[in-house]
């Protein structure tokens, strides 16, 4: 069971979320460092103005930046026609008044060209601040996690992937020089291509990242969100709709248009998602988590109780929007590869980035809807 300090209650409340427990960590505090402009964020040019050429066309992933941009968010940007892909076309199509395909038909193709002058990828130089880390591998046992000051990334490279709403392996292809060749740095780093301050990197053109830092008081949030790319600018949610059989979370605002769209995973046959109407009962910022192996059906007993550290590598990542359903929230993970793919102890969970940029959107006034 959760035990989670929100936003709202500002206390310590009894919850029994996603079958664990867990605690606030600083949800209402106040970091004393300014935070900087983002030199790598997204610049849209003017409409009807020319885009950047690139060598090499990646209309797909062209195609996801956008709909990101627009609110229909693809998961993670690779340049596939996945799952999360047609889940995002699907809900631009029906908030734009098209045939639902989930597919890029010429209907579909004709309603995107307005942003046809917005380029696949970008350059970025990698900032200083950015790359200081700390980095260091996670630990897999919980025993050693809970040692840790914060469950943080294990690479620089995973830290730009989750900036740019991708995976290391999508950065290596755009990067291929950054790869190490010689058998002695593959032999130290097997799998990690070398990233460093002050390096030129293309990246995917993830874009809704402009950042006003006044508009979040809770400032080590802002920094959170700054460090995934999510812009402070988000729609209002008058309601959400999360939709077992679809695997989607939809966002309507106070005019009942579709304004967003995520793919999420729902839970499981041992913890099936509780159809209903909830509310939400506020909201935590990286929070820490009280791991109790007992209450697990997949974890072994022996693996004791923990109170683990705060980060994007905790077991439900970055942000925590709690339910008035006990035992149940909506939040992030470490895993941004397996949502909607894989199953969860119960909870909606989104990518780290899709999980900060809703947060935005929600408030204690929304209306939750779990649907069949």
């Amino acid at each position: 069971m959760f035990r989670q300090a929100t936003a709202a209650a500002l206390a310590l409340v009894a919850l029994s979320a996603c079958q664990s427990e867990q605690q606030q960590s600083q949800a209402t505090g106040q970091a004393t460092a300014a935070i900087a402009p983002d030199p790598m964020t997204s610049r849209d040019p003017a409409p009807g103005q020319p885009g950047t050429r690139e060598d090499t066309p990646l209309p797909v992933m062209q195609a996801q930046v956008v709909l990101e941009r627009l609110g229909f968010a693809p998961g993670i940007i690779d340049g596939k026609e996945g799952l999360s892909t047609r889940n995002a076309l699907a809900g631009f199509q029906l908030a734009s008044s098209l045939p639902v395909t989930g597919k890029f038909d010429p209907a579909t193709i004709k309603a995107l060209a307005p942003w046809s002058n917005i380029a696949a990828t970008r350059v970025v130089t990698i900032p200083e601040d950015f790359a200081r880390g700390p980095f260091a591998p996670l630990p897999k046992e919980p025993t050693e996690q809970a040692e840790l000051v914060m469950l943080g990334y294990a690479s620089l490279e995973e830290k730009l992937a989750e900036r740019f709403h991708t995976t290391p392996e999508v950065l290596r292809t755009l990067n291929p020089s950054s790869t190490p060749t010689d058998a002695a740095s593959q032999a130290a780093e097997p799998e990690q291509a070398v990233y460093r301050a002050g390096q030129q990197l293309r990246v995917p053109n993830v874009g809704a990242d402009a950042f006003d830092a006044t508009t979040v008081e809770n400032k080590e949030w802002a920094a959170t969100m700054q460090s995934l790319g999510v812009g402070t600018s988000q729609p209002g949610a008058e309601r959400i709709v999360v939709s077992k059989s679809a695997g989607t979370l939809k966002v309507f605002d106070n005019a009942d248009k579709l304004v967003a769209l995520f793919t999420v995973t729902t839970g499981s046959d041992k913890d099936p998602l509780p159809i209903g109407d909830w509310t939400i009962n506020g909201k935590a910022y990286n929070p820490k988590f009280s791991y109790d192996a007992g209450l697990f059906w997949d974890v072994p007993d022996s693996k004791g109780e923990h109170l683990l550290p705060p980060g994007p590598n905790g077991p439900v990542g970055v942000v925590w929007i709690d339910l008035s359903k006990e035992h149940y929230g909506i939040h992030g993970t470490p895993a941004p590869h397996t949502i909607g793919r894989a199953q969860s102890h119960g909870c909606v969970r989104l990518t780290n980035w899709d999980a900060a940029r809703l947060a935005q959107m929600v408030s204690a006034s929304t209306r939750v809807s779990f649907v069949s």
